[in-house]
């Protein structure tokens, strides 16, 4: 691939990175992401993917821009208040770098969507806020062999794993069943720090970034736990689940036809 002038100097810093260089820059430049949620974590996931200049970033989320968010979600301002956030997102990151084809999804996803809508992207980063979705980014991912980016947040705490299909635990081998509802408080009950967020995505992105270089190693069998009021990161080794649902030696999900999650899906 070749850069122009201007490309260069935008990506300096990549360039001259031996475990990145042009051929590195390249691979960013031809790389399809796929964000559910325009939150708290897919707005910095989407910043630094975006600056960094990954080629086709898509972003799902069917909600709109409220004052509340505005302590977490950066890529959102008081002037897009009552915007749907998929097109506060896409101004903020086209303004940022106009190299990269950004892609606002203004709907929500579903058992009947989410395999058409992630298919033909290289990754897929869950900055979902509730379990439901959580479940089905992991199913669709794991049985269509996408990597996936997860990560959550609460209070003062975060945590972050890197889901590769057919190489360590998926979501079910963390959590193996979706704990009822009501059960653990969302952000909007127990609320959140504003920069937790900005810290998790951050990590997020370092992991979209991995897989794409083929570079370091991603938390493909490991939880990190990150405590802000400690400064503590506190990495948990997972094993994958042998009887998981979708991933163990027999599952028993193996298509999305039919499939009923639950609750609501695509709040970030």
């Amino acid at each position: 691939m070749d850069f122009t002038e201007e490309q260069i100097l935008r990506y300096s810093r990549h360039i001259i990175l031996p475990e990145i260089g042009g051929k590195g820059q390249a691979k960013i430049a031809k790389a399809k992401v796929f964000i559910i949620g325009a939150g708290g974590l897919g707005c910095p996931v989407g910043f630094f993917l975006t600056a960094a200049g990954v080629g086709t970033i898509a972003m799902i989320d069917d909600d709109f821009v409220e004052l509340s968010n505005l302590q977490r979600q950066i890529a959102h301002s008081t002037r897009t208040i009552g915007m749907p956030k998929v097109d506060s997102a896409r101004a903020t990151f086209e303004a940022l770098n106009p190299d990269v084809d950004f892609i606002a999804l203004k709907q929500r996803i579903t058992a009947e969507n989410i395999m058409q809508l992630i298919d033909g992207y290289d990754i897929v980063v869950d900055g979902s806020d509730n379990f439901p979705t959580r479940y089905l980014i992991n199913d669709a991912c794991v049985l269509m062999g996408k990597p996936l980016a997860s990560a959550a947040i609460l209070r003062f705490e975060g945590q972050v794993t890197t889901i590769i299909p057919g190489v360590g635990h998926c979501y079910r081998c963390l959590f193996e069943e979706m704990p009822p509802a009501g059960l653990v408080p969302s952000c909007q009950e127990a609320g959140v720090l504003g920069v937790l967020p900005g810290i998790i995505g951050g990590l997020q992105a370092m992991e979209v970034l991995k897989i794409i270089l083929g570079k370091g190693d991603v938390l493909k069998e490991s939880l990190l736990i990150y405590d802000a009021l400690k400064t503590t990161f506190r990495k948990v080794k997972v094993p994958r689940n042998p009887d998981c649902k979708v991933c163990g030696k027999h599952p028993t999900i193996t298509s999305m036809d039919g499939a009923n999650y639950g609750g609501d899906y695509c709040q970030g």
